[in-house]
């Protein structure tokens, strides 16, 4: 009897001083490099809120959003941020993989054309007549046929040059091409890298000038949502709260991304960051309605806008490729 109460008196002291249980790991990765917009994910390790959902996050860089994508459906990252425009089309690809996005991050997308003033680009019809360098891969060249379409330019009368990612900028700046595709915040500042003045910058936003597309989001792989359907709306909870206080302080957030990047450049990073919570990350909408969530016609239009430049073998539904399952309340989701 008295080994029984010394095992029970032993237990209970251990039950005092251990956790009531371990985190949950969960590996979440980027689209790309750990740049300024990447700060809320950062924000939210370093506050804790991750932890005080349990979780143990670890977040990697990415090679960009297909091959991105494709990580997330085979489980090697249960959870991801990239472009939704890629998750529509590898929805239909892979009809049996059913990664969804469950938080909407760039509700407008960054995808945009960049010039300079001495080309005489301002809008998107003075294209035509010049040479636009695009990457073949790049995801604002994916929807080069929608911006046609919406802006009534002749592409025949647009020379498309084929270009490496590396080069984009330089060809650019050194006037070997008259426009460039990309995401926006990359381009301004890589031409600013390349000694160009903000006044000799011209960026275009695809969203200013017809695109109804979404940008960005959260993405799990279904599996796993489907185990751990707690995890997944911790994570999102707790990335809400990175994204509010990254929004009210980016000042105070770029240390977070700093500290994980000490090769970049901080006036840079805090710069670029900003650009992408104004253009991006805080639209009208966002203010009107909070953030994560999509207005689910728009993304059906959205949907039928890709389809002018991919030919969809069975086109998928709104609801196929985004839900709202794992947000919070509306009101918790205000800026």
């Amino acid at each position: 009897m008295k080994t029984s109460l010394a095992i029970c008196a032993l237990a209970a002291s251990l039950a005092m001083v251990a956790p009531a249980f371990a985190d949950t790991d969960v590996k979440f990765a980027l689209d790309w490099k750990f740049e300024g917009p990447s700060a809320p994910y950062f924000v939210a390790i370093d506050k804790g809120y991750y932890k005080a959902e349990g979780l143990n996050v670890t977040v990697d860089t990415g090679p960009g959003s297909v091959a991105g994508i494709a990580r997330v459906a085979a489980g090697t990252y249960p959870l991801g941020f990239f472009d939704i425009n890629s998750l529509v089309k590898f929805r239909d690809q892979n009809p049996d993989k059913a990664v969804k996005a469950i938080m909407m991050v760039y509700d407008k997308p960054p995808f945009a054309i960049a010039t300079t003033t001495k080309t005489g680009i301002a809008k998107p019809k003075d294209l035509e007549g010049k040479v636009l360098g695009a990457p073949a891969a790049d995801g604002a060249f994916a929807q080069w046929k929608a911006f046609v379409k919406e802006n009534a330019i002749d592409d025949s009368k647009v020379k498309i040059e084929n270009i490496g990612f590396p080069v984009r900028e330089p060809m650019l700046a050194d006037g070997k091409v008259d426009a460039i595709t990309g995401f926006s915040f990359s381009m301004y500042f890589n031409l600013l890298q390349r000694n160009l003045k903000p006044e000799d910058i011209k960026v275009m936003l695809m969203s200013d000038y017809g695109l109804v597309l979404y940008g960005n989001a959260i993405m799990v792989n279904p599996d796993f949502a489907k185990a751990n359907p707690k995890v997944v709306e911790g994570f999102v909870r707790a990335t809400l709260k990175g994204v509010q206080d990254t929004i009210k302080d980016p000042e105070s957030a770029i240390k977070s991304v700093m500290k994980r990047n000490e090769t970049a450049d901080e006036k840079t990073e805090l710069a670029r960051l900003k650009m992408a919570l104004r253009d991006n990350f805080v639209t009208p909408w966002v203010k009107e309605n909070g953030l994560g969530g999509v207005d689910m016609t728009r993304l059906a239009k959205s949907i039928d806008q890709i389809g002018i430049t991919y030919d969809f073998k069975v086109k998928p539904k709104a609801e196929d490729v985004f839900t709202s399952e794992f947000l919070p309340p509306a009101a918790d989701r205000k800026l």
